[in-house]
């Protein structure tokens, strides 16, 4: 299988624990949802924070759905820890899971940037909430790719749709930060929560892929050991 445009392979996910390949991505993925989290931890409070000195209710708002993204990584924390690791059960769990975390933030971002247009609110400039969303925009990509990369490689649509939790992220710290700067020197106070309204639709649409398994290109369903090993 090719990517589109490129002659780049894409490689076939692992069998579900077949080799010590399969436990180091496990590890990894264990890994990347521990930083994940950590960050949004540190990120969602100093951005709510922020918001709420300089009263932007987007600088508000991006901070506190780092509380709901933090989910998909604890998700996926429980996903790969003691027996669940090598379940096919705790995967299906888990990508459900993580598919009901992102229809939590998708009406989330949509009252939030509703009630700003409704108040036709005009975010003010604040430094801090502009260096905190760059800060999100250099993190988030970074992680959302990486397991994205791992969700394919494990099989598991719960870990790309960790990553595409991230993606997101990333997008809706794009969206304050273009409203903060345009308002600011534009005067286009409406187009922050304009963004962030188009980001509630692209949440709830990858929330459906997720719950369907459809947040890989890995079929969503890993292969057991002993079933890849099997003969016909």
């Amino acid at each position: 299988m090719s990517t589109v445009g490129s002659m780049t392979a894409v490689e076939p996910p692992l069998a579900l624990g077949a080799s010590d390949e399969w436990q180091r991505l496990a590890r990894r993925a264990r890994l990347l949802a521990s930083v994940s989290l950590a960050w949004l931890c540190f990120e969602g409070t100093a951005t709510a924070t922020a918001g709420f000195l300089a009263g932007s209710i987007a600088l508000v708002g991006n901070g506190l759905d780092g509380a709901i993204e933090g989910l998909a990584s604890v998700i996926v924390l429980w996903r790969f820890s003691g027996s669940r690791t090598h379940s096919t059960t705790s995967e299906a769990r888990a990508q459900k899971f993580v598919a009901v975390s992102f229809f939590l933030l998708a009406p989330y971002i949509a009252v939030v940037a509703a009630r700003a247009l409704a108040v036709e609110h005009h975010a003010e400039t604040t430094w801090l909430g502009i260096g905190l969303s760059l800060a999100t925009l250099a993190v988030c990509p970074w992680l959302g790719r990486a397991k994205l990369r791992l969700g394919e490689r494990l099989g598991s649509a719960a870990t790309a749709g960790e990553g595409r939790q991230n993606l997101m992220c990333s997008y809706l710290a794009g969206g304050v930060l273009v409203g903060l700067l345009a308002n600011t020197l534009l005067g286009f106070w409406w187009l922050d929560p304009a963004v962030a309204l188009a980001i509630a639709a692209l949440a709830a649409h990858e929330g459906r892929r997720a719950w369907r398994g459809e947040s890989c290109d890995c079929a969503s369903c890993p292969v057991p050991a002993h079933e890849a090993n099997a003969g016909p």
